[in-house]
Parts: structure tokens; C-alpha cells; sequence
């Protein structure tokens, strides 16, 4: 807190500036809550709340202070000033309250008696007049766990203490009233009415007798007495012959200081505590109820002059026992937070060692989880010690209890309190507190000089320190070494480390030591020495963890020798030299048969793609000592070791056969040391790949590792496999540095095979070469690490700008053996996804891939690609490396899962489940293709494809955007492609199960190096095992979706179930392979009807796009699907299918045709129309409507043309002025198109039909105005 310099203090002492100084603070009623977060400073009649802020000092830095939130005046009636204050935090009745109060209360007693509750921002919640003296003491008791079985569980409590009397009130019914009344005025606030009355609080009033003078007290709570206890009870108070009841009373007691006694105890009986409560509560609580309730009536209203209020009386309540001492009077007491003890001051200043106005306050502090010994029962210890601060002397001392000696002391102001609350969080109880951890402070010292606020604390083990407790005083070294270790000081550090006796707590010690990161290598070498020394010092666990720590750093000291003596030596005889490319090795043959994709992939991989990297995870950053012991104490196999101990080898920089000899000296097992090898080797790669040498040399490294004792046993049998070589390949199998991977296989492989060729020559003494099932696995071993190469190189590829494929996969031989038969081909549709190829353009490089295959030996696969794309799929997916894991087949239905997955993930991209459809054309299977049909439908598509299907009946046209949105999880673009897909792979469902009956299932077959995939079945044989469909129902779902995609096309009205009957709309959705009653014989003409008409909109609204189109300017025509030349014969075959007339339909796209000036189109479909006559008639309407808008037209009327029309029959010119030239879609039509429109009448129009003549007159006027023209 800051300096007391606000204008709140200077308001109290206004004018007397030596009362501001440090003593002012004597005057003050001072109250801090236990969490220590509102503090209440009352003198007089005013009173400042502070509460708990983050603020940031001068220097920046941010603390907890206690800033003013709210001051005034507490008094409410004239006369009357605070007398004490007590702050009583209430528990949070949430459940996921993990401790912390949720809102604290402040009790106010005033002189006047009367006891009032306050909230944090100084609102009144309760206000009551308990007794007509001054309030001098308010104490609380709140729940606590009981730490034995035994003892009795006490209630929360509250005690307001008279001259003559003590009033208590039951904690829970506080807790309860309270809580409703901030709720009350919360709402009365709310509402901007008037708070109402609540009734009054439920307590017990004794009248203390007995005493002269009573100013203090404490609640001990409910107690029972023991059997003896009872009995001499009895018999001092009745006598010898005395009778004993058979049940032990409980009783709740009561102990107070002051004059005459000056202490006294007092312990009424439960059984007369409430008797004595119900009379006074019954008269009190519905005099006030009714307002508090909601009883009282609106027209009732308060009396005009306040009346004080009826104070019951005390029930009598006599001193049970007491300390008689006339020279001595009490001041305060103190009760220890167990209930067991309490401290008590007088004036005297006697207390103890003759201190003056001494405060009180008790810490108890529980034991902790590593101090207790291992034979300590259960539950923890506790521990209690007393607080004791002198004002005079300005000392503040902690004593333990109860004859323990003084465990520190510490200088302090002259003019502090000391404030100790004895209490926790109000309305907690044995099942809320269940996984709480109370956040409370026990006892805190008020400094108002410096506006500090210190907390007390006291470590348990000080309860130990007497001059017999070694263990005690090791635990103050350890603190005092982990004080030294922050500023290393070794001989310092050393002794403290020497003076601990405690076994167990030097092994700490000493593992602090070895942890600490400013400690050099060669003090923990001298301290582990020196330990060793003293054996009679140390138990054998510490000896065995000293010796074994001292080879580590033995171990660490040889090796950082050997690497600085190489660097110095080839900084001064050598020049830096440039990392030089990959080689071939000639003597490993293998490298020759992978090299062109080594290359390729270091290539790839050594590119400078942006990337984030911390300094302490560079491979050339140091390892600390620390590090090294930590990582190697526990055995972890871990990066930083490895290139600790093998990196200098691998690079030629520090001498392999001194660093094998020391490591073998240390007798770390060469299992280890293998671990550690193939790790460094595997993490680096990429450093790996520009060292030409690092081959050789881990050849060497793994040479020598293997002669080690222990490593290749000689009793092995050559029939059998090595667990020394299974290491190498597990870790090979398992890496996904696959370049790395290999390289080490090749190596291992050689070395494998000499060691069997000198056991060999060994044992059978023959020129034969040995064959053994080790040399098989290597073999296969090495194989599957070139196929993951070739495949790794291929995924590393870059994908196109914006295709979301995420970072680079990375594979190894265990993950694709654990994916399955499929695993291969699902990484390279992955591959196929991130580059976004086209389905042709795969189809075009397995097709060469092939070509290629049957052109050119496997051994030597010289392909003649297009691009390096093509290479980079040639070398990675040649039928030579996966002829059956990547067939045609087999990848083209894999692809189309994985662009339909992704459809999935993000439907808004509708060409990814075109892409879906155009790959599973490709496969060339029924089967497979009935299968991955029948997955997609289930899977992605069925759900989403209902859903628009309800949404268009509901709205009965094309749905908005929004609405889209909202049901099928896509917009109105992405719905129609869509819809169209769904109509492709409907299609492709209904060929492939025609087919399926002529071609026979295809048989999945593995390469023999794969043979040993166990996995999830794969896309394609979870195809095969899917059942076959129910052709028509596909039908009818294939008709529903081109009916949908169709109204979404041209934006048609339109309610899509309702063309079918009730059998056709229960069939719907329906699993594709059930049996379902379909819809059969002629249907109603109502539903026929509605099929017309629909189809009709959609053959003009698709000669709309077509004349629009036409009219475009060539660079804005866009290639839409409504302008696709399909959709006419589409009509014509959904004609069929729907029951409608396909005549009807031909006659109608003629008609539009021409109404849109398409003559050359309606001309090619007039030759297929069978009903000549109706549509002549038709089209004479059509061709009126022309002419008249040709000769009546007031834009385009001409003097020939009025001549013409006068010499017209009168019966035309009728004709010609009741058409409507507004119903054409096109006006302005060439007259040569009219004339030839007019003679196509006449040759389809019969002589005797009606019309006839009139189709004469049109072609003789049409002629005039085309000479004319």
C-alpha cells in the first residue's frame, strides 16, 4: 500500500497534524478479512473500505495494494459511533467455486447497540438492536475439517459481546439471510423501488453473571464431557451420593476475561439453549415478516415516527469456572484455531515474559508431503504456534506450543496491529469444502507508516527445532543451499553439502546440486568425490548414486576434451572446407540403385522455406551438464546426447576409437550407446545428407559399437534374428527422416553381413557364404526403405499455391505397414490432392508410367517424362516399385475418397466433388465402382442432399443464399454443383450395377516386401464388401436430383416432392439397397400436369440463356451449365420417365425457339415433331405477332408499310391488330427468317385447315415488305 496521504485520513484528523503522524492508527477500529483481500478502518462514525486492486508502480511493476473503494458515515441515529468491525467473507455456492469467497460482509457494532451487516460498497443489508450497551467484541467461528474421527464437527457461529450479555447467532441462518437480503436490494436497485424491512435475525442472549467487568470473550464451541469429568462434577457440586445421568451432555462453552474473576467459563446445556430461543424469536419474526414476504398490503403504511425497538431479555447464564485474581484484569483472549488452547493479556503486561499491550494471534501449519517420515501414520500432523507482537519494544515474535522455545523474532514498528481473524469462509460445510483450497490468511501485521501489509508465515519443520533435531537443522541447510546455488558460491556450497547428516536429505541436496545450471563440471566433480571419500558419510543409496554420477561426469569431461582437442587442432593445420553434395560410395553397391532419388530428395528438402527455430534447439547448441546427467541418469534416448557423444565422429572432428574406448569404459550398455547413435543420425539429416564422409563413419561407429561386450552375442544363432540388429532396423522402420533411414539400413546391412561371415569362418571353418534369416531381413529391410524414399521424395514436392493440403505428410515403413493395404496408395492421392491434378492428367501419367514399364527393363528405369512432375511420379510410383499398390484402379478410387473427404471439410469448393465423380469414372471396376459409389452416397452425400430436397418443397422455388446456407451448409452455387454431382454418381452407381454380372471381382494383391501390412481394411476392400442396390430406387433418386439441379439451374418455382405420388415421396432417402414400393402404372393428370408445366419453364428458361448468350459479346460469355446443348434431350428423356408427352415438349422448345429469334435451332427440331398441325398453328400466332410489330409498331411504321396494311384484306388487318408483339422474346427478327418461317407454315399446314388462307395472306404481305426492303 501506498504512504497514507488520502484525502479520507485528512478529513478525520482535520487541523492536528501531530495526529497523523504513526499513533493515530491506536484510535482506529481496525478489521482485515481473512483473505485478505477488504480491509475496514472505522473511527468515531466514519469508516473507509479498502479493497484489493493490481496496480503498477513507478518502476512498472505490478503488485497487489489495497486502494480505498468506498468511505462515510456508518452511524445512522445521533450519539452513536463504531465500536468494533469484523470482516466475514461468504463461501461461493457455485459448483465449480474452487475457494475464493464469492462477496464479503462487514458487521459493524455501534455503541448504541445496534449491530448492522454492510456489503463491500457500504449498502446496508441488515440492521438490528440486540441490547441497549455499547457492542464491545465481535468474533466469529467458521467451519473447519475435523482432523480426527473423534472430534466434534462445530457449527459456524456468530457472538456479539455486551458489558452484561453475549448474543450469538447460528452461522447457516446468517449465511442464508444474508445472502437474501443482497439479493433483495440488488433487485430493489434495480427496480428503482425501496428496500423492504427483512424480518430479524434468530439468537441466543445469555446474561453473564458472576463477573464485574467483562471485554472480551471466546466461543469454544460444542463440547462433551468425558465420563470422569462428569462424575467429579457431580459429586463436588451434589455431593457423595449424587446421582450420574447415563448419557453425556453436550454443552456449548464459553470463556470471557475482565475483572473478578478474570476468567471465567461458562457452558449452558443444548437442551436449555432452545428453550430460551423460542420464545424470543416467535414475537420478533412476524412483526417484520410481512414486509419482507410480500404479506403486506399496499395501502398499509409506515408509522410517521420511528419507534425503538423491543429489546428482549437474557436468559441467565452463571460462570461454570473461573480464575480469581482481584489484582489482575483481563484484556483480551485469544482461542488457538484446534480449540485447545488460548492466549489471554491483562494489564499487568504480564503475559509471558512481561510484555506491555501485547496482540495475539496463532498460526497452525499442517505437515508437509515430503517432510513426514515413511513410518508416519496417517493423517498429517499439525502444528501450532503463537504470534506474539509488543508495541512498546517493537518486536514481533513466533513461539512454538506449548512448551516450545521461540522459533524467530523480527524487528518491527512501534505502532502496528497485529490482526488475526481466527477464522475462515462463511457457509462452508463438509460436502462443499470437498476439493477446495481455502485461500486464507492466518495472522497479518498492519504497518500505517509504510502502509505495508505483511503476512506471517511459518514453515512446519521449526516445530521440530530443538537441539536433538538433526533432521530439523538439515532442512534449514537445504534452504540455505538453494539459497547459494542462485549465486553459485562452491566452497561455500561444498560445506553446507558436508554439514547435512540426514541421508535422505543429502541425496536431495545433492540432486539440487547436480540440477543447477551455473555449477561447472569440475566443482561437481570435486563435491562427488569428496562425498565418495567419506563413505561412513553416506548410505549405500547415496554411494551408489554418487559413483554413478561421477562416471557421467567423467564420461562428459573425456568427451568435451577429445572435441576442443580436435577443433584446436584443426583450426590451426586446416582450411574451412565446403559442404560438398551427396556421393556414391562405391563400396555400397545400394547407393548406386537410389542415387537419383537421394538427389532428388535433397533437393527437396534442403530448400529455405521459411520456418521458426529457437536458439536451445539448434543442433550446433551446447549441451550443459545438467542436461547430460539428467538424460543419461534416467536412460532417455533423447537427440542432444547422441550428437553430444557421436556428431564430432560422424564428421570426421573428433577420433572414433578414443571416444569408443571411453565410452566403454564407462560401462554404459552399448544398447544405449546404440540408441544414442541412430538418433543423432536420424534427427540430422539434412547435415547428413552434405557430409559425403558420415557414411563411412557410422559404418565405423557401428563396427566398434557391435564388438563391444555385450552387444552381438557369441553364442547367437545365425538361424535366428539379432536383438542387436532388430534395434537398428526398429528404429530405421520407425523414423521419418527417410533418407537417413536408409542410410543407415545399407550401412547396418554390411555390417551385419561381415560379422556373420567372421562368426562363420569361425564356427564352420568353409569357403561356403552364410545364409541366414538375419541377412533375409535385412534385405526386405532395405527394400521397404527404398520404396518409402522414392514415395517421401514424391510427397515432399511443393503443392500449388492455395490448395489446402497442409503441411508436408511424412511417412516411414511403420506407419504405412499400421495403414494398411491402402496406406501406399492413400499417401499418393494425398500427394495427387495437394497438386491438384486433374483426373485425365493422372490418367495420362499412369498410362505412360505403363508404356514405360513395358518398354524398359525394371532394373534400369530410364523414362522418357514430360515434366519433372512426371518424374517425380515415375520414381516414386513405377509399376517396377508398387505394381499392385498403386494400380490404375486401386489410386483412382483412393483419390476419389480423398476429394471427397475434402468436399466434406469444405463443401463450399464443389469442384472437389466433381473431381470426386471424375476419378471414379475412371475406375475401371463395377465393383469397386458399385462399392465407392454406394460409400459416398451413405457417407457425404444422402444427408445434405435430403435437406435441400426438403428445403425446395418448403419454399416451393430455387432457395436464396441464406437459406442455402442454413440447411445444406453450402450457398446457392455451391448447391448447384452440388446436385449435379449427385446426378453423376447416381448414374455411375446405375452403370456399374449393370455391369457387375458380366466382369468378376478383382483380386487385391500386395507386394511381397508389404506382405506384412496389418492395418484398417482399405477404401477399396470395404467397396467390395458393400452390398448391391435396388436399381429402381437409384432410378428414382437419380430423377429427384435432376429435377433439383434442373429448378436450381434456371431458378425454377417449383415444389419438387410434390410431382410424385405418396408411394414415390416414401421411397425417398430410403438405403439404396432396400426394396421399396415404387410408383407404377399411368399417374394421376394432376401430377402430369405439374410435370408439364415445370418442364416447359425449363425448356424456356434454357432458350433464355441461349439468346442471352447469342446477344453477349464474345469476351463476356460465360461457359454456365444452363447453357449446356444437354439440357433439351434431358427434358425429352425426363418427358419419358415423368409420363409427359415428349411431343408436347418438342412443340414447345420450337415455339420458344423461334419467340427468340433462334430460327436455324427451331428449324432442326420442327423435322422431329409428329403433331404438324397444332404446331402450325402455334407458330402462325408467332408469325402474327412478328408482322405486327413490323407494320403497327409507331417506332417502326414507314410510309410503304401504311400502304401495305391499307391494301391488306380487312380480315388480316383484324388479325394482325389483335396480336400482342410484347409476349415475343426477340422483336427485331430479320424479315428474310419471317419469310422463311411463313413458307415452313405452308408446307406443314394442310389445304383444308381452317388457317390455310391466312398463312397465304401473311407470306404475300411478308413478300411486299421484302421486296420493298
Amino acid at each position: 500500500m501506498s504512504p497514507w496521504t488520502h484525502p479520507v485520513w485528512c478529513q478525520w484528523y482535520s487541523g492536528d497534524t501531530a495526529a497523523v503522524s504513526a499513533p493515530w492508527l491506536q484510535d482506529c477500529v481496525v478489521s482485515l478479512s481473512p483473505c485478505s483481500d477488504l480491509m475496514v478502518v472505522a473511527k468515531g462514525s466514519k469508516a473507509v473500505f479498502l479493497s484489493a486492486r493490481w496496480q503498477t508502480d513507478d518502476g512498472g511493476r505490478e503488485g497487489m495494494t489495497l486502494a480505498v473503494s468506498w468511505s462515510g458515515t456508518l452511524s445512522t441515529n445521533e450519539g452513536e459511533s463504531v465500536s468494533n468491525v469484523i470482516c466475514i467473507p461468504l463461501a461461493s455456492q457455485k459448483r465449480s467455486s474452487t475457494g475464493r469467497p464469492d462477496w464479503t460482509c462487514i458487521v459493524v457494532g455501534f455503541s448504541s447497540g445496534y449491530v448492522r451487516f454492510y456489503t463491500e460498497s457500504g449498502v446496508l443489508l441488515l440492521a438490528q438492536l440486540l441490547n441497549e450497551d455499547p457492542v464491545l467484541r465481535l468474533k466469529c467461528r467458521t467451519y473447519e475439517i475435523p482432523r480426527h474421527p473423534g472430534v466434534t464437527e462445530q457449527h459456524e457461529e456468530l457472538s456479539i459481546l455486551y458489558p452484561a450479555a453475549l448474543v450469538t447467532i447460528d452461522g447457516f441462518s446468517l449465511f442464508q439471510s444474508l445472502r437474501a437480503c443482497r439479493n433483495q436490494v440488488a433487485r430493489a436497485a434495480a427496480a428503482g423501488s425501496e428496500v423492504v424491512q427483512p424480518p430479524p435475525l434468530a439468537y441466543k442472549k445469555w446474561g453473564l453473571q458472576d463477573m464485574d467487568a467483562i471485554v472480551d470473550h471466546s466461543s469454544v464451541g460444542i463440547m462433551t464431557l468425558c465420563v470422569f469429568d462428569q462424575m467429579r462434577n457431580a459429586s463436588i457440586l451434589g455431593g457423595f451420593h449424587a446421582s450420574v445421568k447415563g448419557s453425556l451432555p453436550a454443552m456449548s462453552q464459553y470463556i470471557t476475561v475482565g475483572e473478578d474473576p478474570t476468567q471465567g467459563s461458562s457452558q449452558p446445556l443444548l437442551s436449555h439453549v432452545a428453550l430460551a430461543v423460542a420464545s424470543k424469536l416467535t414475537s420478533a419474526l412476524f412483526t417484520a415478516a410481512s414486509g419482507w414476504l410480500g404479506w403486506k398490503k399496499q395501502n398499509e403504511e409506515e408509522p410517521t415516527q420511528k419507534q425503538k425497538p423491543k429489546v428482549e431479555p437474557a436468559t441467565p447464564l452463571a460462570v461454570r469456572f473461573g480464575l480469581p485474581d482481584s489484582r489482575r484484569h483481563g484484556e483480551s483472549i485469544c482461542l488457538s484455531p484446534c480449540n485447545t488452547l488460548a492466549g489471554v493479556t491483562d494489564d499487568f503486561g504480564r503475559f509471558l515474559l512481561n510484555w506491555i499491550k501485547a496482540l495475539l494471534g496463532w498460526v497452525q501449519v499442517s505437515e508437509g508431503r515430503g517432510e513426514s517420515s515413511p513410518s508416519a501414520p496417517l493423517p498429517r500432523r499439525h502444528a501450532q504456534f503463537l504470534v506474539i507482537y509488543a508495541p512498546r519494544r517493537g518486536i514481533l515474535e513466533v513461539w512454538g506450543t506449548q512448551q516450545g522455545p521461540r522459533v524467530g523474532a523480527f524487528t518491527v514498528g512501534k505502532h502496528c496491529r497485529l490482526l488475526y481473524a481466527g477464522y475462515r469462509l462463511m457457509g462452508v460445510n463438509s460436502v462443499t469444502s470437498q476439493g477446495w483450497q481455502l485461500h486464507t490468511q492466518q495472522v497479518c501485521l498492519f504497518d500505517p507508516a509504510t502502509g505495508a501489509l505483511r503476512t506471517v508465515t511459518v514453515p512446519f519443520h521449526l516445530a521440530l527445532s530443538d537441539k536433538k533435531s538433526e533432521r530439523a537443522k538439515d532442512l534449514h541447510l537445504l534452504k540455505r543451499l538453494t539459497t547459494l546455488l542462485k549465486n553459485y558460491l562452491e566452497s561455500e556450497a561444498q560445506r553446507v553439502l558436508l554439514d547435512i547428516k540426514h541421508p535422505a536429505i543429502k541425496k536431495q541436496a545433492l540432486e539440487s546440486l547436480l540440477a543447477n545450471k551455473n555449477a561447472p563440471v569440475s566443482c561437481l566433480t570435486n563435491i562427488t568425490r569428496l562425498l565418495l571419500a567419506n563413505p561412513e558419510a553416506v548410505d549405500e543409496a547415496l554411494l551408489q548414486l554418487c559413483s554413478s554420477q561421477l562416471k557421467l561426469l567423467q564420461l562428459y569431461t573425456d568427451i568435451q576434451q577429445l572435441h576442443s582437442t580436435v577443433e584446436a587442432s584443426t583450426d590451426a593445420h586446416t582450411k574451412p572446407v565446403r559442404a560438398e553434395p551427396l556421393r556414391i560410395h562405391t563400396h555400397f553397391e545400394e547407393l548406386a540403385r537410389v542415387s537419383l532419388i537421394l538427389q532428388r530428395y535433397t533437393e527437396l528438402t534442403s530448400g529455405s522455406r521459411p520456418s521458426v527455430s529457437f536458439a536451445q534447439d539448434s543442433p550446433d547448441a551446447s549441451l550443459p551438464v545438467r542436461g547430460f546427467l539428467s538424460q543419461m541418469e534416467y536412460c532417455v534416448v533423447v537427440y542432444p546426447v547422441g550428437s553430444f557423444l557421436f556428431w564430432g565422429c560422424l564428421i570426421g572432428e573428433s577420433p572414433l576409437q578414443k571416444v569408443c574406448d571411453t565410452l566403454q569404459e564407462t560401462g554404459i550398455s552399448p544398447q544405449h550407446l546404440l540408441s544414442l547413435l541412430l538418433s543423432v543420425w536420424l534427427h540430422r539429416e539434412k547435415e547428413v545428407l552434405k557430409k559425403p564422409k558420415a557414411v563411412r563413419h557410422l559404418h565405423t561407429l557401428l563396427t566398434a559399437l557391435s564388438s563391444m561386450k555385450g552387444a552381438v552375442e557369441s553364442s547367437w544363432d545365425m538361424q535366428c534374428v539379432s536383438p542387436w540388429w532388430q534395434q537398428v532396423r526398429s528404429a530405421c522402420v520407425q523414423s521419418h527422416s527417410a533418407a537417413a533411414a536408409l542410410l543407415a539400413a545399407i550401412v547396418a546391412h554390411h555390417a551385419a553381413k561381415d560379422n556373420i561371415t567372421s562368426l562363420a569362418e569361425t564356427k564352420f571353418q568353409s569357403e561356403w557364404e552364410a545364409v541366414s534369416l538375419e541377412l533375409e531381413q535385412w534385405a526386405v529391410c532395405v527394400r521397404q526403405l527404398e520404396d518409402v524414399l522414392a514415395l517421401q521424395t514424391l510427397l515432399c514436392v511443393a503443392p500449388l499455391k492455395g490448395t489446402p493440403g497442409g503441411a508436408t505428410p511424412h511417412c516411414s515403413v511403420k506407419a504405412l505397414l499400421e495403414g494398411g493395404r491402402g496406406g501406399i496408395a492413400d499417401s499418393v492421392a494425398k500427394w495427387v490432392f495437394r497438386q491438384d491434378l486433374a483426373p485425365e492428367r493422372l490418367k495420362d501419367m499412369l498410362q505412360r508410367r505403363g508404356e514405360a514399364q513395358r518398354t524398359e527393363q525394371p532394373s534400369q528405369p530410364v523414362l522418357r517424362e514430360k515434366s519433372q512432375e512426371d518424374a517425380d511420379f515415375n520414381r516414386a510410383a513405377g509399376e517396377w516399385r508398387f505394381p499392385d499398390s498403386l494400380s490404375p484402379d486401386l489410386l483412382f478410387a483412393h483419390c476419389c475418397w480423398e476429394y471427397v473427404v475434402q468436399w466434406n471439410k469444405y463443401p463450399e469448393e464443389g469442384r472437389y466433388l466433381c473431381c470426386a465423380v471424375e476419378h471414379l469414372k475412371l475406375v475401371s471396376s463395377p465393383h469397386i465402382q458399385l462399392g465407392i459409389s454406394s460409400m459416398m452416397w451413405n457417407t457425404f452425400i444422402v444427408k445434405r442432399f435430403s435437406a435441400a430436397a426438403f428445403l425446395m418443397e418448403k419454399v416451393g422455388k430455387a432457395p436464396k443464399d441464406r437459406l442455402c446456407r442454413r440447411d445444406v451448409g453450402m450457398g446457392d452455387g455451391a448447391t448447384t454443383s452440388f446436385l449435379g454431382s449427385c446426378v453423376a454418381l447416381l448414374q455411375i452407381l446405375m452403370e456399374a450395377d449393370s455391369g457387375i454380372e458380366e466382369v468378376t471381382p478383382p483380386e487385391l494383391c500386395v507386394e511381397e516386401v508389404w506382405g506384412g501390412a496389418e492395418g484398417p481394411a482399405s477404401i477399396v476392400e470395404l467397396a467390395l464388401e458393400q452390398r448391391g442396390i435396388h436399381y429402381p430406387l437409384v432410378q428414382h433418386h437419380c430423377l429427384l436430383a435432376t429435377l433439383l439441379h434442373t429448378a436450381m439451374t434456371f431458378n425454377l418455382r417449383v415444389k419438387p416432392l410434390s410431382l410424385f405420388d405418396s408411394k414415390g415421396k416414401s421411397a425417398f432417402f430410403r438405403e439404396l439397397v432396400s426394396i421399396q414400393l415404387m410408383p407404377s402404372g399411368d399417374m394421376d393428370p394432376g401430377l402430369v400436369s405439374l410435370r408439364q408445366e415445370f418442364l416447359l419453364r425449363v425448356l424456356t428458361g434454357w432458350v433464355k440463356t441461349q439468346s442471352e448468350a447469342g446477344m453477349a459479346p464474345a469476351s463476356t460469355r460465360l461457359d454456365l451449365d444452363s447453357g449446356d446443348e444437354k439440357w433439351p434431350s434431358l427434358c425429352l428423356d425426363l418427358g419419358t420417365l415423368l409420363q409427359v408427352n415428349p411431343d408436347i415438349l418438342r412443340r414447345h422448345l420450337v415455339c420458344e425457339l423461334y419467340n427468340h429469334g433462334l430460327d436455324p435451332r427451331a428449324e432442326q427440331v420442327m423435322l422431329e415433331v409428329e403433331d404438324k398441325d397444332v404446331l402450325g398453328s402455334q407458330l402462325l400466332v408467332l408469325t402474327g405477332q412478328r408482322l405486327s410489330y413490323s407494320l403497327l409498331h409507331t417506332q417502326t411504321q414507314t410510309k410503304p408499310a401504311m400502304e401495305l396494311l391499307a391494301r391488306l384484306p380487312p380480315t388480316l388487318c383484324t388479325w394482325l391488330k389483335a396480336m400482342d408483339p410484347s409476349e415475343l422474346g426477340c422483336l427485331s427478327v430479320p424479315l428474310s427468317q419471317t419469310s422463311r418461317l411463313v413458307s415452313r407454315l405452308i408446307e406443314i399446314l394442310p389445304e383444308n385447315h381452317g388457317q390455310y388462307s391466312l398463312a397465304l395472306h401473311l407470306l404475300e404481305a411478308v413478300e411486299v415488305l421484302q421486296g420493298e426492303d
